[in-house]
């Protein structure tokens, strides 16, 4: 049929509800007999449990149970954390315990839980739970970790190594033997969290007719949170449902198994009550995972005309106490330094290193942020060393179309080799540049000086590996009532799916977006799912619900043309009924053809019909599609107080086909202010004790309103080849070149002060000392565009 909704600007299904009050969270969900959770937590970042001492607590008024880890049933007592990505370079796989069995490796790792008949006084009973502490030596920081002699993260262990994984491409030696130039950096990039608005929630009930336990929970992805239950509590498929109603932001973590959910399900079960539990901000600052904290040394070689030879260096990335996702952050980040430009030879050694902190797993951008930043901050440098426009040594380099499927050599998190399938990063960036005014900022900037003001260009390209496998499912159904139900495995939290979904079905089967309800993150719906990250719904959810709904449209015209008794050729779908084309009089609704199609009780079905209306299909994407994206930020630096207003962000985008160009625009734009906060303001400061410093927002800084520029969204259209709707990610692409960008644009405003910045975030303080530490003439240069 032809494509009426795909590419349609539709307002989106989601928003009426939840304008109007009447969205459904975790926290919403209130069955009979509540009783709620509470955790005692280690307040230092490594320790041994020596005893605990809850008699106080249990004799409380209101409290139900205080559970530690020799109270947890089998298996959950002996039974680690799953890892999700098992990887064989790693040396060392730690994961964590549902609660703390000796050993407390980050400050706030669960160490018992308290059931109460509410959160007051689960809160307090908490308080008198006393917990005997012997404090070992932490380690802070990831560049300390890997020194000789270093104190281990893991009371045992050799070192803190879990991994050290070289990724080779070329003849590196060669590369920098015949380079005219070189040029060396050190670039730090340091931790943040997601922070989404709704904090991390479950409630747990265990029903004994049915044996089931059903999990209501704030997730990413509701189908691996019940195989994570299935594996913990060693139940059958039958035995545990897992829903995630609305959820209020993940951005990565939200994707993870934590502690917390084994806790509170051997809570229900032993107390056979449904149990809630609401992590409270101070908890999602200590012990929610985070992103970062990478140590780059780089060197980037050129020949005389500045086209790059070859990238070598050493990535030194902190994981954090536990690997929950395995290398998958790192190994993305070093993966994706080459970017949209021809390199010829790379060599990084990745080296990822246990510390006493919370465990960095993938944030909005996954890896992706800090390689571009720093393959666009060395891009910047080679520029200014060569005396080069930054956008023309990015030209001189590009990967053109004409060599597109383009082969980089490298293998990407989904293990094949890392093949960019369509994309024009030449055009891209000269349409940003346009839309920009890149040619005419030069003037501009000249004389915003002259009128004592610092203003900056910054530019950055991006390429972002989409659509990751192994696959996601969709069933398309349509009822005896004729409504039409889409139900997949995709688990959003604000990406659009049941508008985006609703689109590409109602093209299929003739109909109004409306007139579709489509049901995501309940594994009663659909039996397998992988849930929604890394930009892949719209690849994966997307044709999956692409196909069955055509497999629908072919079952609804096989059973009208026999109704009808015409050819199927003849028969259109139009706005819930199958009608021959050109006499809309002779037509059957869905409903007529939806009872013929399930059959009379007692009467044989002929041989060549499928019983019902609906199909489910699973799409498995061959390998990564490729989305690319150019930034270009202006900036103005106020001089006297290090201040950094963003006065424009523009943003060129290429996801492929767009299904609805309002939802990709949102979250295009939602992803640059995550970038503007990893740019300027976001900052998991810990002391040398590995202790956090900031846990609340009065001491992390976020952008709000009031610090997000305009931001002028563009889009080109390359469609990819490896899917029938032609369609990229587009989650991430406002996040992963914006932090370069910005960064860049601030050097650039600073170099009348001989600014250099190798480092994110860049802070007001951090801006004023540079400008203290210009030579006292350097103020009367002039700013440099280029």
């Amino acid at each position: 049929m032809g494509a009426k909704w795909m590419g349609a600007t539709v307002v989106r299904k989601e928003d009426p509800a939840l304008l109007r009050g009447q969205g459904q969270f975790v926290d919403d969900i209130d069955p009979p007999g509540l009783a709620h959770a509470a955790f005692v937590r280690s307040p230092h970042a490594h320790a041994l449990v020596r005893g605990i001492d809850s008699a106080a607590a249990r004799a409380m008024p209101g409290v139900l149970c205080v559970i530690t880890a020799a109270g947890l049933p089998e298996p959950l007592r002996s039974q680690d954390l799953p890892l999700y990505v098992p990887n064989p370079a790693i040396s060392q796989c730690r994961m964590p315990q549902v609660l703390v069995r000796e050993e407390a490796r980050f400050c706030g790792e669960p160490v018992a839980i308290v059931i109460a008949e509410n959160r007051y006084l689960a809160e307090d009973a908490a308080m008198a739970v006393v917990v005997e502490y012997d404090v070992l030596p932490p380690i802070a920081d990831c560049a300390d970790a890997v020194a000789p002699g270093a104190a281990c993260a893991h009371r045992g262990a050799a070192d803190n190594i879990a991994a050290r994984v070289p990724i080779r491409v070329g003849d590196i030696a060669a590369a920098f033997a015949g380079a005219a130039h070189v040029f060396r950096e050190r670039i730090f990039q340091h931790r943040g969290g997601p922070f989404s608005i709704e904090t991390r929630g479950i409630v747990c009930a265990h029903d004994r007719a049915s044996d089931l336990l059903s999990v209501h929970i704030s997730c990413q992805g509701a189908h691996r949170i019940k195989r994570s239950f299935m594996d913990m509590l060693d139940l059958g498929d039958h035995q545990v449902r897992v829903i995630a109603p609305d959820v209020g932001g993940g951005f990565g973590p939200k994707g993870a198994f934590y502690p917390e959910y084994g806790a509170v399900a051997a809570a229900a079960m032993r107390l056979r009550r449904p149990v809630k539990w609401i992590e409270d901000r101070r908890e999602n600052f200590l012990s929610t995972h985070q992103e970062r904290d990478q140590y780059w040394d780089v060197e980037l070689a050129t020949d005389a005309q500045g086209r790059l030879r070859g990238l070598r260096g050493r990535l030194v990335h902190d994981c954090g106490a536990y690997l929950p996702w395995g290398l998958v952050l790192p190994w993305i980040a070093a993966t994706t330094v080459p970017g949209p430009y021809v390199l010829p030879a790379y060599h990084m050694e990745l080296v990822a290193a246990y510390t006493n902190k919370i465990s960095c797993t993938p944030v909005r951008g996954a890896g992706r942020p800090q390689a571009v930043f720093v393959m666009e901050r060395m891009m910047d440098v080679a520029a200014r060393g060569l005396g080069l426009d930054r956008a023309e040594i990015r030209r001189r380099n590009f990967i053109r179309p004409d060599q597109m499927p383009y082969k980089v050599g490298i293998v990407f998190r989904d293990g094949r080799p890392v093949t960019y399938d369509s994309g024009d990063y030449p055009a891209a960036q000269q349409a940003a540049l346009d839309h920009a005014g890149w040619d005419g900022f030069a003037a501009r900037q000249q004389q915003a000086l002259r009128a004592g003001r610092y203003i900056g260009i910054g530019l950055s390209n991006a390429v972002e590996g989409t659509g990751l496998g192994p696959f996601e499912g969709a069933t398309v159904r349509v009822s005896t009532t004729g409504r039409i139900t889409v139900s997949t495995g995709a688990t959003p939290q604000g990406q659009s799916h049941k508008t985006t979904l609703a689109q590409l079905a109602a093209d299929q089967l003739g109909t109004d977006p409306d007139m579709i309800t489509v049901i995501t993150g309940d594994t009663a719906t659909i039996s397998l799912g992988m849930g929604t990250f890394a930009s892949r719904t719209a690849v994966n959810a997307g044709n999956s619900v692409h196909l069955a709904a055509i497999e629908v449209g072919h079952k609804l015209r096989r059973v009208a043309a026999e109704m009808l008794e015409v050819a199927e050729a003849d028969l259109e779908l139009v706005d819930g009924h199958v009608q021959v084309k050109g006499v809309p009089g002779m037509r059957k609704s869905f409903r007529e053809i939806a009872w013929l199609a399930n059959g009379a009780y007692g009467v044989s079905m002929p041989a060549d019909r499928e019983p019902g209306l609906e199909s489910t299909i699973y799409f498995k994407p061959d390998q990564s599609t490729y989305a690319n994206s150019t930034h270009v930020a202006e900036v103005e630096v106020d001089v006297g107080t290090g201040q950094v207003t963003i006065t424009r962000h523009l943003v060129m985008h290429d996801c492929g086909t767009v299904i609805n160009p309002l939802v990709v625009e949102g979250q295009v734009i939602g992803g640059v202010a995550h970038g503007v906060g990893n740019a300027l303001f976001e900052w998991m400061r810990h002391d040398d004790q590995a202790q956090p410093l900031t846990t609340s927002f009065a001491d992390y800084l976020m952008p709000t309103a009031a610090e997000m520029p305009r931001v002028d969204t563009h889009h080109a259209v390359t469609p990819s080849p490896l899917n029938p709707l032609g369609v990229k990610g587009a989650g991430e692409g406002g996040t992963i070149a914006a932090i370069a960008a910005i960064v860049g644009a601030i050097e650039n405003a600073l170099a009348p002060f001989g600014a250099r910045i190798m480092h994110c975030p860049v802070t007001p303080a951090q801006i004023i000392a540079m400008i203290n530490a210009a030579p006292a003439n350097v103020e009367h240069q002039e700013a440099t565009h280029g």
